[in-house]
């Protein structure tokens, strides 16, 4: 037997609404993207944004082993793996034992590849900052309102914020 399409819920947007709203987050991360691709274009011209991720998810994470790290980014681990020798060819990965299991390798993030999360993460946060600037106060409180609800429906946790004086709302890595 075929499988039913959950009901809709009843406070769930008619199509033009639902169409409206998913061109607004559209264009919306469009211009994130963007905002991300200067961000980091600053800091490491050849750095990927996939690249970067992986940086990040290692900042964010910890060490971890390369099937673990693949599924963190949705990737076969043969993929992660050709990320992983990159970024360790360029000074910002090293691998080493897993002290709690010999036959182990775990991915680790080096100095230098949490020197170009920080500044990248710094170039983008004060990008977005200056955007938000531009907004009218109360549209900046129902932005914030309406992206907690958006990363809630998609089952995002939030990000911890950082400790640093001008770093205030929520972080802005990924």
């Amino acid at each position: 037997m075929p499988e039913r399409a959950p009901a809709p819920r009843p406070d769930a947007p008619h199509d033009g609404e639902a169409d409206e709203v998913v061109t607004a987050v559209l264009t919306a991360s469009r211009l994130l993207v963007a905002v991300s691709a200067r961000s980091l274009a600053s800091v490491e011209e050849t750095l990927t944004l996939p690249q970067f991720r992986m940086l990040v998810v290692l900042s964010t994470r910890g060490p971890m082993n390369i099937s673990r790290l693949g599924t963190h980014l949705d990737v076969i681990p043969s993929t992660a793996m050709r990320m992983v020798e990159r970024l360790t060819g360029a000074g910002m990965l090293e691998r080493e034992l897993n002290p709690g299991n010999r036959r182990e390798i775990l991915i680790r993030l080096t100095a230098e590849g949490r020197r170009v999360v920080d500044a990248a993460t710094d170039r983008r946060r004060a990008e977005i900052a200056r955007i938000v600037g531009a907004m009218p106060p109360a549209h900046r409180t129902a932005l914030v309102e309406a992206l907690r609800a958006f990363s809630e429906a998609g089952d995002e946790p939030p990000v911890a914020e950082q400790a640093a004086p001008a770093r205030t709302g929520t972080d802005m890595r990924w």
